[in-house]
């Protein structure tokens, strides 16, 4: 099991992975409070290159980036089964240069609040192994329907990850665009 993440930290992912990291994967879990009945949580992921410049978005209905270099393994509507419920493949050695981070989201499609939501967490995993590197728990319950999970960002010839984990309101990453631009 890797690093659990608490709001706010980052950390480098080759580091914590102690091996060069490749391709990793984005995964999210979640499970409807004993009162939340169905939920529909999506994982969604924005790029933005230099001056915020959004380039693309991998959400539910663009299941891979236009390059090749992310992809949405499928909508999960109702958050049932054990592990992650959603996955987003980012193979880092392929994403473009001038991609400088990437913004990881969730938000509840169908407009219920976090309050209905119990043991959201989303996670970072190397793919070539299926190993853990970090664990960030969405311990936020409110009248929110989105966060602003995590970015993972080049620094120095690295790549880095910051958890973010903040409230904003949205059911799709597409209303969340000026929450996510705060923490560019």
């Amino acid at each position: 099991m890797g690093i659990s993440l608490e709001k706010g930290q980052k950390i480098s992912l080759d580091k914590t992975a102690s091996t060069p990291l490749a391709k990793v994967i984005m995964g999210l879990g979640w499970d409807a409070a004993k009162s939340g009945g169905t939920i529909d949580l999506d994982a969604s992921c924005m790029t933005f290159g230099e001056d915020n410049k959004v380039l693309d978005t991998i959400w539910f209905r663009q299941l891979k980036s236009k390059d090749g270099s992310i992809a949405h393994t499928g909508d999960n509507l109702t958050g049932d089964g054990d592990g992650d419920d959603e996955q987003i493949v980012v193979d880092l050695s392929s994403v473009p240069a001038n991609v400088k981070s990437l913004v990881f989201t969730v938000s509840s499609y169908t407009g219920q609040s976090f309050d209905a939501v119990a043991n959201a967490y989303c996670r970072i995993m190397n793919a070539n192994n299926q190993s853990e590197i970090a664990r960030y728990s969405l311990s936020t319950q409110g009248s929110h329907t989105a966060q602003v999970m995590a970015k993972v960002y080049r620094h120095n010839g690295e790549w880095k990850m910051h958890a973010i984990g903040e409230p904003a309101q949205g059911r799709t990453i597409e209303q969340l665009i000026s929450a996510i631009l705060a923490y560019l």
